[in-house]
């Protein structure tokens, strides 16, 4: 692999050096020059306008794709106990924008036993067509049965685009899909959008310790595979609509896998659901101390909402770990989220910049929190909060 610049059509004009993260490149007498810096991530290409860049690949050994042949959105559903998880429902509904911005169908997967009583409900999701490998084994989750299954339909139907819950199980099986496929697969993702130029998924993810966001693209692979947190996007409006149901029957026993289910331990559920919660007030290192905290469970009193938290107040033992918001945390969608002495790094702001209304309580005005707040209040959150628990406290007793 190596880049290229054509002295006769490069201009001079520096965009390939203000492009390059690395300094791999100088304009030396009017012409660009790559310099020993490069280490070929081919920004620079992208960047000049002259063409005048070239980047050559040598790929040995691996095969050539016909893109033309791969179409269609699939989401692959997840269950636990007879029930979907609700990351399905999110992922229908980011599909469905996907599968029309393409003017493709849209195909809900399903491998399992005893849901021939629930595909009626979950074709009011956005789905063109549902398809539903039925085998008595598969009502528990085996990892290389899920991954032989999924391999063999992508490999016949071939669909473009594969999204896969960021959950335990599909950290599990999205990779081993992935890797039988030769097929490119970006985690975590927290933006999902097509390229109009090209048609290929923009698949946006933080990156080095949630510092940067990186948009990252599989063009010569099929399908372009993706997990997606649970919350990232939200569930759609359930409207009827004509779905096409393909059942497959498999022949599956235990004898097929290579492991053996011998008991499921359930853990204790979190009292705390931050996923589920309409009204959440998150509190950070702005609120100074453990015992601070409580001015936070007041106002989230006031307003029946619950306790969340930005990674520091995690490590610093304020709040326990399942009430922490951000990349290391949940990722929330709730109607309304209160943000109080959060500075806005990166981190947090992708576990719940897709909340409805974003209100932020901050004494610096310059917080990053403020370039997503819808509301900003600029003051010390220990004069503002008081301030507005008493106004809430004069609301309600007035419509008492």
């Amino acid at each position: 692999m190596s880049i290229t610049v054509d002295s006769e059509l490069c201009s001079g004009c520096g965009a390939c050096v203000a492009s390059c993260p690395y300094g791999g490149i100088e304009v030396i007498d009017d012409k660009a020059c790559i310099t020993e810096d490069c280490n070929l991530c081919g920004a620079c290409v992208e960047a000049c306008t002259m063409d005048a860049i070239i980047w050559t690949k040598e790929e040995v050994g691996i095969e050539k794709v016909d893109l033309s042949q791969y179409k269609g959105v699939w989401v692959i559903a997840e269950h636990y106990k007879g029930n979907i998880h609700k990351v399905a429902y999110q992922l229908l509904g980011k599909g469905r924008e996907l599968a029309d911005t393409l003017h493709v169908s849209l195909t809900l997967v399903i491998l399992g036993d005893a849901f021939d009583d629930q595909l009626e409900e979950l074709s009011m999701y956005g789905a063109d067509e549902i398809i539903y490998v039925k085998s008595k084994i598969l009502k528990n989750y085996y990892s290389d049965l899920y991954t032989k299954t999924l391999t063999e339909l992508i490999t016949e139907n071939k669909p473009e685009i594969v999204l896969i819950g960021a959950t335990a199980t599909g950290r599990d099986f999205a990779p081993r899909v992935a890797k039988r496929l030769n097929a490119g697969l970006t985690a975590d993702c927290t933006g999902l959008e097509i390229d109009p130029k090209t048609n290929n998924l923009f698949q946006t993810r933080p990156t080095f310790g949630g510092n940067i966001m990186a948009t990252i693209r599989t063009p010569n692979s099929r399908p372009q595979m993706a997990t997606v947190r649970p919350g990232t996007f939200k569930k759609p409006e359930a409207k009827k609509r004509k779905v096409n149901i393909r059942q497959i029957d498999y022949d599956y026993s235990e004898k097929d896998s290579v492991t053996k289910i011998v008991k499921v331990i359930n853990r204790e559920k979190s009292k705390v659901n931050l996923e589920d919660a309409e009204i959440i007030v998150a509190g950070g290192r702005g609120v100074g101390k453990k015992e601070n905290f409580k001015i936070i469970e007041e106002l989230a009193e006031a307003i029946g909402a619950e306790i969340g938290g930005s990674r520091v107040t995690v490590e610093l033992n304020w709040i326990p770990q399942d009430q922490q918001v951000g990349q290391t945390g949940k990722t929330v969608t709730p109607k309304l989220y209160i943000a109080c002495g959060i500075s806005g790094a990166i981190q947090h702001l992708v576990g719940m910049e897709n909340s409805d209304i974003i209100v932020a309580i901050n004494k610096d005005p310059s917080a990053p929190i403020f370039n997503v707040a819808h509301y900003g209040i600029v003051g010390d959150l220990h004069k503002v909060i008081p301030a507005l628990i008493e106004n809430i406290k004069k609301v309600k007793s007035a419509e008492d």
